[in-house]
């Protein structure tokens, strides 16, 4: 059933990112979870979330591909056969779990690779079929196509199909120190990006220019430290169009006297540690400064807040407090949970520090806490990338915050 590889030997040189036994505690915890469940099976699409479970990493996200984590025993991974073979390099997987389907099932009108994947891991014993059972599936993942959902519910023959509703997404929550310390690497990454950053922004530089030597330093790394590639491009939205989040760059010349935003992130290993702040080429105008000024009271007011115990409600509401006394208002979020990102998203879509968010912080939880105030026809933008800790947050970067200002 499943399509061979033969003749590969791991080479010694290659290392996963974490060991066996911390792979073996994170699936420990999924099937915990799955048991609460009461969930036969689940089948994982999101990219980040094979990565969590086995340290698969490849970008192959592109065609169907799975993890199926059966509530006893170990996972397989299924892949379009030529990345099958990349998983035993990456995926802290034994042979007999890595499968690989047919080449010519890729991209077809007639069929769909899930078809092959669901009846290859019936036969495995791995999926349930018939009434009485239950597998969820990661059905707001990004790369998990309606096509792929109707082709797994007909090959499960009446078992019950649920939503997982991100179950390895909040098990991700808390960061093992391990994972801490990939953030922190992360941190000291986007540092270097950020600085890169605001020493090429120039009058008369290309906005595109100015992105290459960011994506230099963001893969180059530092000292030593190898970076990797962003989920998110670096953005740059500038003058007029800084009063817009989410734009990216053109080849237009920068200006003297226009501020642009940049939101960057450093990377580690799949591990992001994002980051923003806003430069002026030149005096700035007083709403720019005042609005930085307020933001800056109410980031200081909000870290108080951010520490174990604390609600994510409770974090906003301290924010928009402080930013209250200046005649501000900010009704999108301020922060949300981080650690492994693939594209298109670097956020792990469970907490968001939004008012009435309930979700209680815990030591280990990691969070982007960006605030972005976007005004029509200009903004203002700063964030941090932040650990709690027993002691109240930490901070993955030491890049000056406020408004930088270039003369």
């Amino acid at each position: 059933m499943t399509a061979p590889i033969t003749g590969l030997r791991v080479s010694p040189e290659i290392s996963r990112p974490f060991s066996p036994r911390e792979f073996a505690a994170r699936l420990r915890r999924v099937q915990a979870e799955m048991t609460t469940r009461e969930l036969s099976a689940l089948v994982v699409t999101d990219p980040a979330n094979m990565y969590y479970l086995t340290g698969y990493n490849a970008w192959s996200f592109y065609t169907p591909q799975c993890l199926v984590v059966p509530v006893e025993g170990g996972p397989h991974l299924f892949a379009r056969a030529m990345d099958a073979q990349g998983a035993h390099y990456t995926a802290d997987l034994g042979p007999h779990q890595i499968h690989g389907y047919p080449e010519e099932l890729v991209h077809r009108p007639d069929t769909h690779p899930m078809v092959w994947v669901t009846k290859t891991a019936v036969g495995l014993g791995l999926l349930p079929t018939g009434p009485g059972s239950r597998v969820a599936a990661e059905l707001d993942a990004h790369f998990f196509s309606p096509r792929g959902y109707l082709s797994l519910q007909e090959g499960l023959a009446g078992a019950e199909l649920v939503d997982s509703a991100e179950l390895i997404n909040w098990v991700r929550l808390v960061k093992s120190p391990a994972e801490q310390h990939m953030l922190r690497t992360a941190g000291r990454i986007a540092e270097h990006a950020m600085r890169t950053a605001i020493g090429a922004i120039e009058p008369g530089r290309r906005q595109c220019d100015i992105v290459a030597d960011i994506q230099r330093a963001q893969t180059s790394g530092l000292n030593g430290l190898g970076g990797d590639y962003p989920a998110i491009v670096p953005m740059l939205p500038t003058g007029a169009t800084a009063g817009t989040p989410h734009l990216t760059w053109s080849d237009r010349v920068m200006h003297s006297g226009e501020a642009a935003t940049i939101e960057l992130a450093g990377v580690h290993q799949r591990y992001h540690a994002p980051l923003a702040r806003t430069l002026s080429l030149g005096p700035p105008p007083k709403h720019l400064v005042d609005c930085a000024d307020a933001v800056s009271e109410g980031r200081d007011a909000l870290l108080e807040e951010l520490r174990p115990g604390r609600t994510a409600h409770e974090v906003h509401a301290a924010f928009t407090r402080e930013i209250a006394k200046h005649g501000l208002t900010k009704e999108s979020r301020i922060g949300y949970s981080i650690g492994i990102g693939y594209p298109p998203d670097w956020g792990e879509r469970t907490v968001s520090l939004r008012h009435g968010s309930e979700t209680v912080l815990e030591v280990g939880m990691a969070f982007h806490v960006i605030l972005g105030m976007w005004m029509g026809t200009w903004g203002y933008e700063t964030s941090e990338p932040l650990l709690v800790t027993a002691t109240g947050p930490q901070r993955l970067t030491n890049v000056p915050g406020g408004l930088t200002i270039k003369t």
